[in-house]
């Protein structure tokens, strides 16, 4: 049970936020996917499941599963902003720089895990790793609209999910889900411009990426 509380606790469950220790539901009352996966209770992450037959400790290697990016559907407005709005829509250029920008984040602290290496061939010892951006959202008014100053607090949200997966049987072995948003520590409004907003995105993809990475490196060779 030690390297699933550890994988659940650290690789999904974002290593660090937990109040309690992690357990997983068994017996005729647990909470389980469609796939097979057992619901874990106290998970830091908000919703994670995995399978409780599978000994994490004997993967060293991942391979890099690519991501999925899904934008909410935001009517494109005209120059005037309605003082309730909060939704705003987001241009091709936009959403390819938040794919650019997060992806490059994650390469980046993956890369820097001490217990895993890389590799593109599957094998016993090897996992991939897929991640998925759902319902992306921005809060950010389009620069164009209105001439006043706008303070945000946040610069806009999604739901990751992460999912292990066993490169051999490619069954997924394990999966979180948690919606975020991409704001100042502690919540404070700053005023909004590309620098700042592009700033939050990667702070919240660079919290993500070194947790993920954290956790794996936590995983017991043995």
């Amino acid at each position: 049970m030690r390297p699933l509380i550890i994988v659940l606790a650290s690789i999904l469950a974002l290593a660090g936020c937990a109040t309690k220790e992690s357990s997983i539901q068994t017996g005729p009352n647990a909470e389980v996917t469609f796939d097979g996966l057992h619901k874990v209770d106290n998970s830091a992450f908000k919703n994670a499941w995995a399978d409780p037959d599978i000994d994490f400790s004997r993967y060293s290697k991942f391979i890099a599963g690519g991501a999925v990016f899904e934008f909410r559907a935001v009517k494109k407005k005209g120059t005037q902003r309605a003082s309730s709005e909060t939704e705003f829509w987001i241009d091709d250029k936009a959403k390819e720089k938040l794919k650019e920008e997060v992806s490059t984040v994650f390469q980046e602290e993956l890369a820097k895990s001490e217990r895993f290496t890389e590799t593109d061939t599957p094998g016993p010892d090897t996992i991939i790793i897929r991640g998925a951006l759902h319902d992306i959202v921005s809060r950010v008014p389009p620069e164009h609209i209105g001439r006043s100053d706008i303070y945000l607090s946040s610069v806009g949200e999604a739901t990751l999910i992460l999912e292990v997966i066993d490169s051999m049987s490619g069954e997924v072995i394990a999966r979180a889900v948690e919606r975020r948003s991409a704001e100042r520590p502690g919540g404070s409004a700053v005023r909004s411009s590309s620098v700042t907003t592009w700033s939050e995105v990667r702070r919240l993809a660079r919290k993500w990426a070194t947790r993920l990475r954290d956790g794996m490196d936590s995983i017991p060779t043995e």
